[in-house]
């Protein structure tokens, strides 16, 4: 589980990020990420939908991503917000791919 202090827990603020925040698609992930004034720690959240899966696939795809994402978060400047979106080719993919899709990424949004 991610700390408190970096969820992205209300749905209001998931959609704005989605809606406002850069879009990169990546492999099978599609992050969005966006820029906030204030000085909190950087903060994400995952959507992982019934596309990906079953119930079990789904949060074995969430797991990895969260414990993937969990160590690149401290190294972002404050203020920044991450919406990770996993696709449908995400429950084939390793964890090292899903590691590698993150990294591009975050390279592509200038992080």
């Amino acid at each position: 589980m991610l700390p408190r202090a970096c969820r992205l827990a209300s749905g209001q603020s998931i959609q704005r990020v989605v809606r406002r925040g850069k879009r990169v698609p990546v492999g099978s992930l599609v992050v969005h990420v966006s820029v906030g004034t204030d000085l909190q720690p950087a903060r994400a959240a995952l959507i992982v939908s019934r596309k990906v899966g079953g119930s079990v696939v789904r949060h074995r795809v969430q797991r990895r991503l969260r414990h993937l994402l969990r160590p690149r978060l401290g190294l972002l400047g404050p203020g920044i917000e991450i919406v990770v979106r996993a696709q449908p080719s995400a429950a084939e993919a390793s964890s090292v791919e899903l590691g590698r899709d993150l990294d591009r990424a975050l390279a592509k949004a200038g992080f």
